[in-house]
């Protein structure tokens, strides 16, 4: 028997009892915009979990965790790639991990993968009765109770940390000082990102961390008295009394977030054929249009090119990049060919193709 529908209806916790307490072998499909996640169960228990979310590869999770440089990275996919071998084998050959090591860091990302899914305000999910994974990497064997124990700890702390920093967008002031660190701790390494100006977002990105685990860190630092978040300008939002036109709207955002643009463009559309004046609908439509034009605009980035700045550090401090912008420009060192700096950037390659095709468009790069 399967089981499919919203979390905003059916939350995690409920899911995971049904399939625990029934004793269930299948796997559990989860979907929110353009992010995909697989938690598989063999009887009832966890066995493994699978994401598309780049932040949660091997590769990123070895750097957020201290065991990999980036031109460790780098040059373990080369091997990777050429011997067509798991990464987890290159890194055991070249001596980087342990063969105990890796099964423990791979247990952390799986279980780390599906945590993340409790914070999910909603998300389409459904369970195939029956479907099971056997080719894996590392199986787990967890209690669904510990899981959502878990799960719940954190959706707790959740509520507690947004009472304190209510966005992605909020950045910090410092209150006092803070003892200097021997080593690059991730708390020390967010408290200089934050003395830089970084919003919580922009500093999620950098310690390649989820928002969640960036916003905790940040949440100590605040509480400790070393920082305290600023005030975060809200956007102003035309509340439309009209309910269809807001289901509209809110399937748009969605059609944006999965980039499917033609598709967004026909909804928003359809929201300025009930309201002509609707100005959340034409912004977004022309947002529609500009991201399918650069969408095209991306075949004309050559992965083979080295990108090189085109204006001296002065000047680039001066303009405005977003977090993914500014993370992509700090890896472009006039030794990297767009190729190499794909695979190092923890956001998807589509999106880092567009970001370039942006910064060639704004003539802060060229590609030699």
């Amino acid at each position: 028997m399967g089981l499919k529908g919203n979390l905003r209806t059916m939350d995690l916790p409920e899911i995971l009892q049904w399939i625990s307490v029934g004793r269930k072998t299948g796997t559990l499909h989860l979907e929110r915009a353009s992010i995909e996640k697989r938690i598989v169960f063999r009887d009832g228990d966890i066995y493994t979990s699978w994401s598309n979310d780049p932040r949660e590869s091997l590769g990123q999770y070895l750097i957020r965790h201290g065991r990999l440089t980036e031109e460790q990275l780098f040059n373990t996919m080369l091997a990777h790639e050429e011997k067509d071998v798991p990464l987890g084998d290159v890194l055991i050959d070249d001596g980087l991990l342990t063969a105990a090591d890796l099964r423990v860091l791979l247990e952390r990302k799986a279980q780390d993968t599906i945590y993340d899914v409790f914070l999910w305000p909603e998300g389409r999910f459904e369970f195939v009765d029956g479907e099971i994974q056997e080719d894996v990497q590392v199986f787990l064997d967890l209690a669904v109770t510990s899981v959502v124990l878990e799960g719940a700890r954190r959706m707790d702390e959740w509520k507690r940390i947004r009472q304190v920093i209510p966005s992605a967008q909020a950045t910090f002031r410092r209150l006092a000082d803070s003892p200097r660190e021997a080593e690059a701790t991730p708390q020390a390494n967010a408290l200089r990102l934050a003395m830089a100006g970084k919003s919580v977002a922009e500093i999620s990105l950098e310690l390649r961390q989820s928002e969640f685990e960036a916003s905790a860190l940040l949440f100590d630092l605040i509480r400790g008295g070393a920082l305290a978040a600023e005030a975060v300008e809200e956007k102003g939002r035309t509340a439309d009394p009209v309910g269809a036109i807001r289901e509209l709207l809110g399937e748009a955002y969605n059609r944006m977030s999965e980039r499917r643009y033609d598709q967004a463009m026909e909804v928003y559309d359809a929201v300025l054929s009930l309201d002509p004046l609707n100005q959340h609908a034409k912004k977004g439509r022309r947002a529609a249009e500009a991201a399918q034009a650069m969408l095209r605009a991306t075949r004309a980035v050559p992965l083979d090119k080295v990108p090189v700045l085109t204006i001296d550090l002065g000047e680039l401090t001066r303009l405005d990049f977003d977090p993914h912008e500014g993370f992509v420009l700090s890896r472009v060192n006039g030794q990297w060919d767009v190729r190499s700096i794909l695979k190092l950037c923890p956001i998807p390659e589509e999106e880092a193709l567009l970001i370039f095709a942006r910064l060639l468009e704004r003539s802060v790069i060229e590609l030699r």
